[in-house]
């Protein structure tokens, strides 16, 4: 248990590092090849951290390690629009919530929940909260302001006009940014509306709109 400890407490170092390391802005992500190093090498932690913690369990549902090899494949694919840090916090969260060696589905569960902590909603809805939000935007009910962002760094007209194969990857991309900000612990603001006018006119009696029906129709011709 003391190595289960230590190695819980060097992904918990890990997470907090990546607020003064990491060198890319929210809501961007560094290139594919260096993500996906990334992404393989938090599988192996948790990988890692469930061998120690569920010893018996571990090796009774993974004997071999070429079987380990196609599994961490698996949930590599499945855990990758999540942002590392959200799947290393996760796999302390499963840790902590379960007695039992999490399935890929419970674990997918648990990175969920390690968002919804946080008040942000899972990818998908997401997506489709940025897809289907009304204009102006800015000014819309959203459930967390990392959805705003990553639908705006997306562009509104890209993913009102393009099919969801070319806009899903995209947002899916942004929103990992921002995601991984707030969970390094950002704060995140939607900005203001831009006012439309910055002191409303006075509405126009019923004598100015017939004069200025009057001008207009003396101006093209119609009487």
């Amino acid at each position: 248990m003391a190595d289960s400890r230590d190695l819980i407490q060097r992904v918990e170092r890990e997470i907090a590092a990546s607020r003064t390391t990491s060198a890319t802005p929210a809501g961007q992500t560094d290139a594919p090849r260096a993500a996906d190093e990334a992404h393989i090498e938090a599988i192996n932690q948790v990988f890692a951290l469930f061998r120690l913690n569920y010893h018996n369990q571990y090796y009774a549902a993974y004997p071999d390690q070429a079987q380990i090899n196609q599994i961490k494949k698996l949930w590599l694919d499945a855990l990758g629009e999540f942002p590392v840090e959200q799947i290393l916090r996760g796999a302390k969260y499963a840790i902590e919530h379960s007695e039992y060696l999490p399935t890929l589905h419970r674990m997918l569960e648990c990175c969920t929940a390690s968002l919804q902590g946080l008040g942000l909603p899972a990818p998908r809805d997401a997506y489709l909260e940025a897809c289907n939000a009304a204009s102006p935007k800015s000014a819309q009910p959203w459930s967390h302001p990392a959805v705003y962002l990553a639908g705006r760094d997306s562009d509104w007209f890209f993913l009102s006009s393009e099919p969801e194969q070319r806009t899903w990857p995209v947002f899916r991309e942004r929103y990992q940014g921002y995601c991984a900000a707030v969970l390094r612990g950002e704060d995140l603001e939607i900005p203001a509306p831009a006012a439309l006018e910055q002191q409303p006119g006075t509405p126009m009696t019923l004598e100015e709109r017939q004069d200025a029906l009057r001008a207009l129709r003396a101006s093209t011709g119609f009487e």
